[in-house]
């Protein structure tokens, strides 16, 4: 891949603006404000209602909602739900152009050559499905019971985005820097890294389903849950599968257990990092991997024993922002080798 820096900062910036989409999305979610548009208008939904007519129409549909008929609300408390999904909506349409139209320029200027432009062809198929996928997983809102989004559709939209996050930095450093650093006796740390950032992607698959299954409000201690080392009723749910994704006791040990395996492995290998002799700026991503998985441990342990939806949505962010450092220090071992093998003299 030829070193082109403009379009690895174009694709940094998209990834930037991923995480500003975890923040309208997360922030919705946190509110309540997830079924507060039941309506999809991909090309012209940037429009905000213009009058009583438009409110009214919005409004009816939301009242047609599990979430509405449980709980009521009138249009000045809509009104404060449907904004912050729409302003997350409109974010995700300004993502789109600055996808489109960049790539268009850089394409008919020849900084864009065939394979990788079918690259980011494939990665903009995969946030146009990621919308698609938000759709009707709004549109579960009208099913019977569901007052929010169901944990077995929202975590895969967090784990998803977090794909499309590791393939915009990873393609955005490599263009920026495409050859890789030379780096001996890195080989074990580089195991490690890819370690780490596996762990914290599926750690954070399964944070979406505390959040999302109602888990957090459940077995609100630490290390204990309600003094018991496994919840009871752990497997309560037929089929057993299910307890994985519905079950507020087994959602919650599951990530909490994975949590405490992706932390020692997250700091074990910031350590390792540490003590090599790597370039400055992938040793300082090390430096700030290990600073963030200790801030989202303290983080989390918090938020449990607290059962607070807002600190949750801190640890959400504070999540994506680990994951990509994580991506960060693995890019820098791209060039890892073990060390040499040492050649002893014959003895005399």
């Amino acid at each position: 891949m030829k070193q082109d820096r403009a379009v690895g900062n174009w694709l940094l910036l998209l990834a930037l603006m991923v995480f500003g989409m975890v923040v309208g999305g997360g922030h919705a979610r946190t509110i309540g404000a997830g079924f507060s548009i039941q309506v999809w208008r991909p090309f012209t939904g940037f429009i905000p209602p213009m009058n009583a007519v438009d409110w009214n129409y919005l409004y009816g549909l939301f009242q047609r909602t599990a979430q509405y008929q449980a709980h009521p609300i009138g249009m000045a408390q809509y009104k404060a739900l449907f904004w912050p999904m729409f302003l997350d909506r409109c974010w995700g349409r300004l993502m789109a152009l600055v996808f489109l139209i960049p790539f268009v320029v850089f394409l008919l200027k020849g900084r864009i050559q065939r394979k990788l432009a079918l690259w980011l062809g494939f990665i903009f198929v995969l946030g146009a499905g990621q919308a698609a996928y938000g759709w009707y997983m709004v549109r579960t809102g009208l099913y019977p019971g569901v007052l929010s989004p169901p944990p077995e559709w929202a975590a895969p939209h967090l784990v998803s985005a977090m794909a499309i996050l590791f393939l915009l930095l990873w393609t955005g450093l490599t263009l920026r820097n495409p050859e890789p650093v030379r780096i001996e006796g890195a080989a074990t740390l580089r195991g490690f890294s890819t370690a780490t950032v596996a762990l914290i992607w599926v750690t954070m698959g399964l944070g979406a389903l505390v959040a999302t299954s109602g888990a957090l409000k459940v077995f609100n201690t630490f290390p204990s849950m309600d003094g018991h080392l496994l919840p009871p009723d752990m497997f309560a749910q037929a089929p057993v599968w299910m307890n994985f994704i519905t079950n507020k006791g087994t959602v919650q040990f599951c990530h909490r257990l994975l949590a405490t395996i992706t932390a020692i492995t997250a700091l074990t290998t910031a350590v390792l990092g540490l003590r090599m002799k790597l370039p400055p700026a992938t040793r300082d991503l090390f430096l700030l991997l290990g600073g963030l998985v200790a801030l989202q441990y303290v983080l989390g342990m918090a938020t449990l024993v607290l059962g607070n939806n807002e600190l949750g949505f801190v640890h959400e962010l504070n999540a994506v922002l680990l994951f990509a450092s994580a991506i960060g220090a693995r890019h820098g071992l791209r060039g890892a080798v073990a060390a040499p093998a040492r050649a002893f003299a014959p003895a005399e």
